[in-house]
């Protein structure tokens, strides 16, 4: 064998222990999912390389690389698409072009990424709205909001927050062609999140006189508590998003200061004072009995009150939407809550789907068995569609 082709064994074997990834026995089209993973890790890896070289930081030159997959305002043969700004928050407004002698629904949507990447503009989000409001005869609004690290908590919140509530004004929804009685808020991962904290926030709300009639939350982050869950456990190193990460977008959501990302991760990060909180995100209660099968619960360790002191957000019910008490919850509207087998995120899903059944909400519980958290943006994988496809259905049958 000569040396260039020794080399050129080398480099494939390298690459191909670069790519391949141990995926569970139910996967669908491996290979496909392995190429994602490939695409994600090597993002990852770029941005972790720029910031420990000091020239960027690591969330900018994520969202930076991510941007590229933008797509520009365009309408189609089914779809009116336009940008304006709610409240000056910058958002896409899609309309179907075919005639409606009924007032249309109306699908509030909010993008994920960490709080920290994304935004309407992003090829997938983009598609997501123009199939929703054609397939479904909807006006969809597919808002922005600023991102960290540049900006934390609880500007995110505010500002998507802002954004629906010039939505849900008589004059603008009228202007839009969309029933007041037909209005829902829908977001993933960390969209869900705000999805599911605005919701709540209206409720409070004596201003705004129109109510949503639906939320639906796909993969939702809900409590910053315990990142120690059996999801976490059992999803810490699978593809996408494992544990490190979700705890670095969930400490930028609040802060650049990294200790409170150590902290996290080794789950050492709430006060004793205020550990009356766990009662809400503790999944020994709230999960069904095949999500703890071979775990058993420990009381996170107790934090330093200094953390919680300087950055007070992870605390917050607006942030952490499982921390509502249920009394709140008990007033929420119909709900559908998407959650994946292989996702650190998962359990939030089921214990947010357990809390509001006990609370008497109408709950419908979507678990992709073969599912992984991020996959409704991966367009070339057919789970991805079969998801979309489920989310559209019962909006069409719910909205």
């Amino acid at each position: 064998m000569g040396r260039k082709s020794l080399y050129l064994l080398i480099a494939g074997i390298l690459a191909a222990c670069y790519i391949y990834t141990p995926l569970p026995d139910n996967t669908e089209e491996p290979w496909k999912m392995m190429w994602v993973n490939t695409y994600v890790k090597t993002i990852i890896y770029s941005a972790s390389f720029v910031e420990l070289l000091g020239l960027n930081h690591f969330m900018e030159t994520f969202n930076t690389i991510m941007s590229l997959n933008n797509v520009p305002v365009t309408s189609d043969e089914n779809v009116t698409v336009t940008e304006t700004k709610f409240n000056n928050i910058p958002v896409r407004v899609y309309v179907p072009k075919r005639k409606s002698e009924a007032l249309r629904r109306g699908v509030f949507y909010i993008h994920g990424g960490g709080w920290c990447l994304g935004s309407a503009a992003l090829k997938k989000y983009d598609l997501l709205s123009r199939w929703t409001a054609d397939r479904l005869d909807a006006v969809v609004i597919s808002t922005n909001y600023r991102l960290a690290p540049k900006h934390h908590f609880p500007t995110q919140f505010q500002d998507v927050y802002n954004a629906l509530r010039w939505f849900l004004r008589k004059e603008v929804l009228a202007e839009y062609g969309v029933n007041p009685e037909r209005v829902g808020v829908s977001g993933d991962s960390a969209g869900g999140n705000l999805a599911a904290a605005v919701t709540q926030q209206l409720l409070e709300d004596p201003d705004v006189k129109i109510k949503l009639k639906i939320q639906s939350l796909i993969y939702p982050a809900l409590q910053t508590l315990d990142l120690d869950s059996p999801s976490y456990q059992e999803n810490a190193q699978f593809p996408v998003l494992s544990k490190s990460l979700t705890a670095r977008f969930w400490s930028e959501y609040f802060t650049t200061d990294r200790s409170l990302e150590k902290a996290m991760f080794s789950n050492q990060h709430v006060p004793v004072e205020s550990s009356h909180l766990f009662k809400f995100v503790n999944w020994s209660s709230l999960l069904p009995e095949r999500f703890k099968k071979g775990h058993v619960y420990s009381s996170p360790r107790q934090g330093s009150s200094e953390l919680a002191k300087k950055y007070p957000g992870f605390l917050d019910v607006r942030a952490a939407p499982l921390l509502a008490d249920d009394s709140k919850l008990r007033s929420l509207p119909q709900t559908y809550v998407i959650t994946c087998q292989y996702d650190v995120l998962r359990d939030d899903g089921l214990m947010y789907v357990t809390r509001l059944q006990n609370a008497g909400v109408r709950v419908t519980h979507n678990h992709v068995e073969d599912g992984f958290h991020g996959v409704l943006s991966f367009l070339e994988l057919s789970i991805s569609h079969r998801m979309i496809s489920q989310y559209i259905n019962w909006l069409r049958e719910n909205l």
